[in-house]
């Protein structure tokens, strides 16, 4: 119980900055804060890009940010103006419930638009070589993936993880 508490609280903390990240500049290269990388650099890592691939890569995630920005921004503003209800305003629940309905229909567009990303740098950056490497790299994380899943399963929390909240 403990632990999933934690990893809810975690996986919380990393969704709200990663909304904020993305509500505020898009897509980062850069290292973060412990020395990875995320996002595209971090699905096609491993590939021995070329820095022209690397400035194609950039410009592509750059252009879909750019075209799911104003939504991002219209979302975060409906939030923001749903928080400032009080539970007891009359239109609270039908604020919920459009809020609710914004934030599923960006939820939608941005996992499209990463699909289209992706599916754009592999078909019109990567090599034939580099997309072999792709596949191979995907089936080994799904590996790494199932195995840890396995793990979990074959060695759940102590019941007394549960009683210690």
């Amino acid at each position: 119980m403990r632990k999933s508490i934690t990893l809810s609280l975690i996986l919380s903390a990393v969704l709200g900055v990663s909304s904020l990240a993305f509500a505020q500049g898009g897509p980062d290269f850069g290292p973060g804060p412990h020395g990875h990388r995320g996002g595209a650099e971090m699905a096609f890592r491993g590939l021995n890009l070329t820095d022209a691939q690397k400035t194609q890569i950039k410009t592509i995630m750059q252009q879909s940010f750019a075209s799911l920005k104003s939504q991002g921004q219209a979302v975060r503003q409906q939030r923001e103006a749903f928080e400032a209800l009080s539970p007891n305003a009359s239109n609270y629940q039908s604020a919920a419930a459009s809020l609710a309905q914004a934030e599923a229909n960006f939820t939608s567009a941005r996992i499209t638009a990463r699909a289209a990303v992706t599916a754009q740098i592999y078909n019109t950056v990567l090599t034939s070589a580099q997309q072999s490497q792709y596949a191979s790299n995907k089936a080994a994380f799904q590996a790494r993936k199932a195995q840890w899943q396995q793990f979990k399963a074959e060695h759940p929390l102590p019941s007394s993880a549960s009683s210690a909240e």
